[in-house]
């Protein structure tokens, strides 16, 4: 099976809308997926996921299904840090790398929950619910977690696209949990651009063992815009423009 996670075009966050250059973003973005075999569209509750999804739902005729867990991590979940030149800036995947690169627990697979600049937050709580909404839904598909990898409980979705339309912290979320890596470093060295494709495969790397693990295959993707002549929005990075 192979899963899509797409971040939502060039967003206007005072309306939870798209701008123009959104709008252009996903109908580049349609245009590119109509190439794959989408049998499933999953979209965030949010407006600017779901604006972003619906050329391409409209174009394969699939009616999307609204997910609550693939709404973006809220801003204020009791994180926060100040230096001289951050002030209270509330975003956990825009965290200062003098603040969490040289916290050695952030690196740990485990012990990344416990580091001091998660110690009063609901972070990992949300992250939780978000890793075992999304086992759930690919439960749904016959692939079964167990542990660091997933067991196949079924052939009969083998050959299924499934697509995310969701954000940059749910989608990079996804990515460490499937990789089975830290959060924060994930978080905080990974850029999604807005509607950007990720592709994952589930592999099965022996036929006869029910035995798979997460392959990406790309990250990020933003050849749609490439090929439309559109420019790569740096929304949500702290530089100006992407080259």
């Amino acid at each position: 099976m192979k899963i899509l996670l797409i971040r939502h075009a060039d967003p206007y966050y005072p309306t939870d809308s798209l701008t123009e250059k959104g709008e252009r973003e996903a109908k580049l973005l349609a245009e590119k997926l109509i190439k794959e075999n989408i049998t499933d569209i999953f979209v965030s509750p949010l407006g600017r996921a779901k604006l972003t999804a619906k050329p391409t739902a409209d174009a394969f005729g699939i009616k999307p299904i609204v997910l609550d867990w693939l709404k973006e991590f809220p801003e204020m979940l009791g994180f926060e840090y100040n230096t001289d030149y951050y002030k209270n800036m509330k975003s956990p995947w825009n965290i200062p790398p003098e603040i969490w690169a040289d916290d050695e627990t952030v690196f740990d697979n485990e012990g990344w929950k416990n580091s001091k600049i998660l110690s009063n937050s609901k972070i990992t709580s949300y992250y939780d619910n978000v890793c075992d909404s999304f086992d759930r839904l690919i439960e749904s598909f016959g692939y079964s977690k167990n542990g660091n990898y997933f067991e196949v409980k079924s052939n009969e979705y083998q050959d299924k696209t499934v697509a995310l339309f969701c954000h940059f912290g749910i989608a990079t979320a996804l990515i460490a949990h499937i990789l089975n890596m830290p959060l924060i470093p994930i978080w905080n060295s990974i850029f999604l651009p807005p509607s950007s494709v990720t592709s994952l495969y589930m592999e099965q790397h022996i036929k006869s063992r029910p035995l798979v693990h997460g392959i990406f295959a790309g990250i990020g993707d933003t050849s749609h815009l490439l090929a439309g002549n559109e420019p790569i929005s740096c929304s949500g990075l702290h530089t100006k423009e992407l080259k």
